[in-house]
C-alpha cells in the first residue's frame, strides 16, 4: 500500500517550505508530490521542485472543487507509472492542498474509492497554521477552520513572529498533537507518522460523507501577472507598498517567481501575506529555463485589472524619473 498524506493550510501558512524542508531529506526525498494551486499560473512547483524529486502537478484549479475521479486518477496514474519504471519509485504520496481547500472532498476520496483503496491508504493529515496571521484567518474563514478540524497534527509556522494560537486551535480540534516550528522545520517522521488511529475512521468517515462538499468564503479571487521584461527592484517594491496601501487585508496572499533588471539571471521568490512582504529569496537557476516574471495574487473583491495596470504605473513612473537623471 502507498501511503498519502494530505498537507493543508490556509495561506501563507508554509506548506511549500515545509515540503521543501522533507524532500531535502534523504531519509524523505522518496516522496512524489502532488501540488495544487488555486489560479490561473503554477508557481508552487517552480518553488519547491529540484533535479532529484518526482513531481506532479495539477493545477486545474482548487483540488478540493474538481471531481473526485480527477484525484483518484492523478493517484493511480502515477502508480501505474511506478510500477512499469517510467516514473523512480517512490514510497509515499503528499498532497499539498491549495490554501483555499476544504480537505473534506479529497478525504472522502482517498477513503471511498475502492480503485485506490487497492493500492493507497491515508496516513493522516497534517495542517499547518501561521502564528501571525492564524487565528485571524480562523476567526474569518471557514476553510481555514474545517483544515484544522480535520487535522490528524498540527504544526504552527512563524512561532518568532507571534504567539501561537492554541487557544483558538484547540476550540476547533482538543486532540491533535500540536507543535510549533520556525521556518518550516519539523521533523518529517513526527509529521508523517501514520494516522488516525483505527478506531477513529468510522466517525471520521461519517463526517466526511455528510458534508463533503467544499465551501469557500464568497469574493475571493485569484489574479495572475506575468511579465517578459525584468523589472526594476525600485518598481517591484512601489508596487508591493501600493497594493498594501490599496488592497489591505483584502490581499490574502501573494507569491511569485520575478525577473529583477539588477540580476536577470536569478529569478527572486516573492512571498506576501497581506501586508507582510517577506524578504526575497534566490533561486540559483530559472525553472525549465524560461525567464520570465509569475505573480499569482489571491485576495477579496480586488478588481481583476487593477494589480496590473497599477504595476504599470508605478513602471512608467520610475522609467520616466531615471530618465530625468
Amino acid at each position: 500500500m502507498i501511503p498519502v498524506t494530505v498537507v493543508t493550510g490556509f495561506l501563507g501558512a508554509g506548506k511549500s517550505t515545509l515540503l521543501r524542508r522533507v524532500l531535502r531529506d534523504p531519509v524523505w526525498a522518496d516522496s512524489a508530490v502532488i501540488v495544487n494551486e488555486f489560479g490561473e499560473v503554477p508557481l508552487d512547483h517552480d518553488l519547491i521542485a529540484v533535479s532529484e524529486e518526482r513531481f506532479v502537478s495539477a493545477s486545474t484549479g482548487c483540488l478540493c472543487c474538481l471531481a473526485r475521479d480527477d484525484l483518484a486518477r492523478t493517484l493511480l496514474d502515477l502508480a501505474r507509472q511506478r510500477a512499469s519504471g517510467e516514473v523512480p519509485a517512490y514510497a509515499r504520496v503528499l498532497v499539498e492542498t491549495s490554501g483555499l481547500a476544504d480537505p473534506a472532498p479529497i478525504l472522502h476520496a482517498l477513503m471511498q474509492d475502492a480503485a485506490l483503496g487497492a493500492t493507497h491508504a491515508l496516513a493522516g493529515v497534517v495542517t499547518l497554521v501561521d502564528a501571525a496571521q492564524g487565528e485571524a484567518a480562523l476567526a474569518r474563514h471557514p476553510e481555514a477552520r474545517r483544515q484544522v478540524m480535520l487535522a490528524d497534527r498540527i504544526l504552527v509556522t512563524k512561532p518568532d513572529l507571534a504567539a501561537p494560537p492554541e487557544a483558538a486551535i484547540r476550540a476547533l480540534n482538543p486532540t491533535a498533537p500540536l507543535r510549533a516550528a520556525v521556518q518550516g522545520a519539523a521533523e518529517p517522521g513526527w509529521l508523517l507518522a501514520p494516522a488516525p488511529p483505527p478506531g477513529q475512521l468510522p466517525d471520521l468517515l461519517a463526517a466526511l460523507q455528510a458534508d463533503a462538499v467544499a465551501r469557500h468564503t464568497p469574493g475571493l479571487g485569484a489574479i495572475a501577472i506575468e511579465r517578459e521584461a525584468p523589472l526594476p527592484a525600485l518598481a517591484l517594491t512601489l508596487w508591493l507598498q501600493g497594493l498594501a496601501e490599496h488592497a489591505g487585508p483584502r490581499l490574502l496572499r501573494l507569491k511569485g517567481l520575478v525577473a529583477l533588471a539588477e540580476c536577470p539571471e536569478r529569478p527572486a521568490v516573492l512571498h506576501a501575506i497581506q501586508h507582510l512582504v517577506h524578504p526575497l529569496d534566490w533561486l540559483e537557476a530559472w525553472p525549465g529555463g524560461e525567464r520570465r516574471s509569475r505573480i499569482v495574487l489571491i485576495g477579496e473583491r480586488i478588481p481583476r485589472h487593477f494589480p496590473a495596470r497599477l504595476l504599470a504605473a508605478v513602471e512608467a513612473e520610475v522609467a520616466g524619473e531615471a530618465a530625468r537623471r
